[in-house]
């Protein structure tokens, strides 16, 4: 059942949009466009939260991960309360955006976000392989999905429900940011300032004021790109993808059980054989941190330059 007994409710309500997700889902994105296509319309500085106060001009919109948020974060008194639950009055006459992404592209980044960056992880969940946080049954992948079907399941019938997947938007980002303003309510769309959103908000512009720390908020502010863990992190993250996406189990666990980090992996060749499999070659160097059942014992923390040969399926 949906309600919100505790003192958030009153930030969770109010609103004249709602938009939920799963967390490292793009959301940040989204609030880039949303906050600098308002900033540029009523002629104000941009900020990232212009959204979230609702001033004269621009909407008041809710950003939540509502049900995941249920699931995964506070103590029990806090999910009996239904703390971060976005209240049913809240949610009437008010329309919704769902935004989805490929749960394991969410979960590469949420792994990292849990065992890296979140200091209030606890410590045996920031401890775990990837391969047993995927399994996990409070943080795992099975429940990302449970999450987004609960969402579709709850709204999918409302004529102002809109689903707004990531993936669209990365390859057709002026049409789907198009009908994203059109499914908050934004009758008459501002083409002269439109553009210059979609420019402000691009990857690389982003990445620019992170640098900077033009953003003003943590939510955007980067670790130290000189940072070993920083970069660790990001060839982490692309080998997870890669791991999630196409290799099969026994594969998968046996690299994740034995490399972690590196200090730079290009990748080489890739091999399509025509029946459902291929080949992918990376030469890096790996730091091993443990042996998997199939790998050869060497010393924990032993650096190599290795040629990494996979065999995956390519359906």
């Amino acid at each position: 059942m949906r309600w919100n007994l505790s003192s958030r409710a009153r930030e969770l309500s109010g609103g004249d949009a709602i938009l939920i997700s799963i967390p490292k889902s793009g959301r940040t994105w989204i609030r880039t466009f949303l906050n600098a296509y308002f900033s540029y319309k009523v002629g104000r500085q941009f900020s990232l939260d212009l959204t979230d106060r609702g001033d004269a001009g621009v909407p008041r919109i809710i950003y939540s991960h509502d049900r995941f948020e249920h699931r995964t974060k506070g103590n029990a008194w806090d999910r009996l309360r239904r703390k971060y639950l976005i209240p049913r009055r809240a949610l009437r006459k008010r329309p919704i955006v769902l935004l989805t992404r490929d749960p394991r592209d969410t979960f590469v980044s949420y792994f990292v976000q849990l065992t890296r960056r979140n200091p209030a992880t606890p410590k045996e969940i920031k401890e775990m392989s990837a391969d047993a946080l995927l399994r996990h049954p409070r943080f795992g992948i099975a429940v990302m999905v449970e999450v987004m079907n609960g969402w579709v399941t709850e709204f999918g019938d409302r004529s102002d429900f809109t689903i707004v997947r990531y993936e669209d938007l990365r390859a057709e980002p002026a049409r789907l940011f198009h009908e994203l303003l059109r499914a908050i309510g934004e009758k008459e769309i501002d083409n002269a300032v439109f553009g210059p959103a979609i420019d402000f908000s691009d990857f690389r512009n982003m990445q620019k004021l992170e640098m900077a720390g033009g953003f003003g908020s943590k939510i955007l502010q980067p670790r130290d790109p000189e940072d070993s863990e920083s970069r660790s992190n990001a060839w982490l993250s692309t080998k997870i993808a890669l791991i999630l996406h196409r290799l099969n189990e026994r594969d998968a666990r046996s690299f994740l059980a034995t490399a972690l980090r590196d200090e730079r992996a290009d990748p080489i060749a890739r091999i399509d054989h025509g029946d459902g499999r291929a080949t992918i070659r990376d030469e890096c160097t790996l730091q091993f941190i443990g042996n998997g059942p199939n790998v050869e014992r060497v010393p924990r923390g032993h650096r190599q330059r290795v040629l990494l040969q996979l065999s995956v399926a390519t359906a």
